[in-house]
């Protein structure tokens, strides 16, 4: 079977993990001379790894977490938030001295 049916093959029962590392995979293997149980199970192995990725991703999703920003990116001005402790605790020299931290309250949004 020619590398272009390969790659069509796998795209057709979505395999995509394989798809992505069946190059990779397959020059290692010509290179080190990896016997074929060798090559099946390393691309078995990207398949698992894709599809857990694919998992994190879409459970992620699901979850609707709030966008990441910077601490810059904040606008302190005008909010009850104290600048200094919110730099210090970003900073995380919390972390270094050993402290605790206690958060507490919401988001202050209503969903």
């Amino acid at each position: 079977m020619e590398r272009s049916a390969i790659l069509a093959a796998m795209a057709e029962l979505k395999l995509y993990g394989m798809k992505a590392a069946y190059d990779e995979v397959i020059a290692a293997a010509v290179k080190r001379q990896h016997e074929p149980n060798r090559v099946v199970g390393d691309l078995l192995s990207a398949e698992i790894s894709e599809k857990q990725a694919r998992s994190i991703k879409y459970r992620i999703t699901l979850a609707k977490l709030p966008l990441a920003k910077d601490v810059d990116d904040f606008t302190f001005d005008g909010t009850p938030v104290n600048e200094a402790l919110v730099r210090d605790l970003a900073g995380g020299d919390f972390l270094a001295h050993q402290r605790n931290v206690v958060l507490v309250g919401g988001t202050g949004h209503a969903s």
